[in-house]
């Protein structure tokens, strides 16, 4: 899957970047890897404290397959800039047209809308890839992750309260959904 989108609103020279969304290859995990532990020590987007490797993600990776579960990237320039994942949110059988999604982009990217076109791409994907509902697992301070999801129609569908601790701060965890059917 490839898919070219050269929209963006803020400026001609943002409008002038062509962003590629494909599928991710086992050889773009470096960079994956990279994007997502510079997001580490934010204590914004993931629950890791530590820095990951390519080694301990790899069967993370693997996991993934473009026709079920698909993992993407944004490149720019034959850059990778971000990336968007979809896994299974449970594994009981009752809930296989349900995925969790995770998008992260480049710190050097970011409020560009990379991370909006990726989602974007997701939601319009879904329905062929046999996906009814989506969820993003998000943390309650990180407001424009929050804010991102709820403009393009998720919903907060729950909140766990002061369910992780990063460091000496308990924090929230926001679940948004979206359906992606009519019902």
């Amino acid at each position: 899957m490839t898919a070219v989108i050269s929209e963006d609103r803020r400026s001609p020279a943002a409008a002038a970047e062509q962003i590629v969304i494909r599928d991710a290859l086992e050889s773009d995990l470096p960079v994956i890897i990279d994007i997502y532990n510079a997001t580490v020590p934010t204590r914004m987007v993931t629950a890791e404290l530590k820095p990951t490797t390519v080694q301990a993600r790899l069967a993370w990776f693997r996991e993934h397959s473009s026709d079920e579960y698909p993992f993407w990237v944004a490149e720019t320039d034959g850059r990778v800039i971000g990336w968007l994942d979809f896994k299974k949110f449970l594994p009981r059988c009752a809930y296989r047209g349900t995925a969790e999604i995770s998008v992260y982009v480049d710190e050097k990217f970011r409020r560009r809308g990379v991370a909006r076109r990726l989602l974007k791409e997701a939601i319009a994907r879904a329905p062929s890839l046999g996906i009814t509902s989506m969820v993003g697992l998000i943390f309650a301070h990180n407001e424009p992750s929050v804010k991102l999801f709820e403009r393009l129609g998720f919903e907060r569908w729950g909140l766990l309260p002061r369910i992780a601790r990063l460091d000496e701060n308990e924090r929230d965890l926001v679940i948004m959904g979206r359906h992606t059917l009519a019902h």
